[in-house]
């Protein structure tokens, strides 16, 4: 698979676009997906809000695997080019009834603060054959949704995480790396008004070895700087991505965010 096996690899931190089928239509989705991969971002995720379905999901990976791939194709034509090879597109779903088949790999996450089966375990039973009879490569991730949480705490029916719990934070981390999770995802929410905080960010570091991804809330370097300085491995923006319509305004935005976010100043 693309690039699959790097996910999970902690390396330098990288930056994931989170693209939702249900606000964007594919042409548009794969525009930006264009403008990410050329800024320097690692992975596309597809999915999030409760308005996605297996329609809208497959009809947006296409669009944007088929536009990735033209651009990769176009790059081995020249002969001074330098080619990375195609971004990997992963689901990241809502549930089992946002899947594509088209998709190099899929986040197959446990909702671990949930207080709903179905989302610690319910969702996951219910795509599991479909997943396997696609061959879509599944990642094990634990994922906590923090607090403001928005409408991912909401839907999820979360008990959130909120600022000051550490030990809590630290104690599901562990949970995670001894379930195999594969990475673990802290969550503020989509558009939330602040992100995950940096305390319990490195709690969560200390607590375990895999990749910590952490979204939510993340609008500009700065932001994205502390959470790495904290300890993520990971960065992902979705909002962020939605406020430009010209490719070539957001392209200059990630690629300062992954500076931003790389340097040691």
């Amino acid at each position: 698979m693309v690039g699959v096996e790097s996910i999970v690899s902690r390396d330098v931190p990288r930056h994931a676009l989170l693209i939702d089928p249900a606000d964007q239509t594919p042409d548009v989705a794969a525009k930006r997906a264009i403008a990410a991969a050329m800024a320097g971002s690692s992975m596309i995720l597809i999915g999030g809000s409760s308005g996605t379905d297996s329609d809208n999901v497959d009809r947006t990976v296409v669009a944007i695997r088929e536009a990735l791939e033209l651009i990769e194709w176009a790059a081995t034509q020249d002969s001074d080019a330098q080619t990375q090879g195609r971004i990997p597109i992963i689901l990241f779903p809502q549930g089992a009834n946002a899947l594509s088949p088209n998709a190099d790999g899929i986040t197959f996450m446990m909702l671990m603060n949930s207080t709903d089966p179905r989302f610690l375990i319910g969702e996951q039973v219910a795509g599991a054959s479909y997943i396997k009879k696609a061959g879509i490569r599944p990642i094990p991730m634990g994922y906590l949704i923090c607090a403001p949480g928005g409408k991912a705490g909401e839907v999820g029916k979360a008990d959130l995480i909120k600022p000051g719990d550490v030990k809590r934070v630290s104690s599901y981390a562990a949970a995670a790396e001894l379930f195999g999770f594969q990475l673990l995802y802290l969550e503020a929410g989509s558009g939330a008004a602040t992100p995950v905080s940096q305390d319990l960010i490195s709690a969560a570091r200390r607590s375990t070895d895999i990749p910590i991804v952490v979204g939510g809330g993340i609008r500009n370097g700065a932001t994205a700087r502390i959470a790495v300085e904290a300890g993520a491995d990971w960065i992902v923006t979705g909002t962020l991505g939605e406020e430009f319509e010209n490719a070539d305004e957001l392209r200059e935005v990630i690629s300062e965010l992954i500076i931003s976010m790389r340097s040691n100043e």
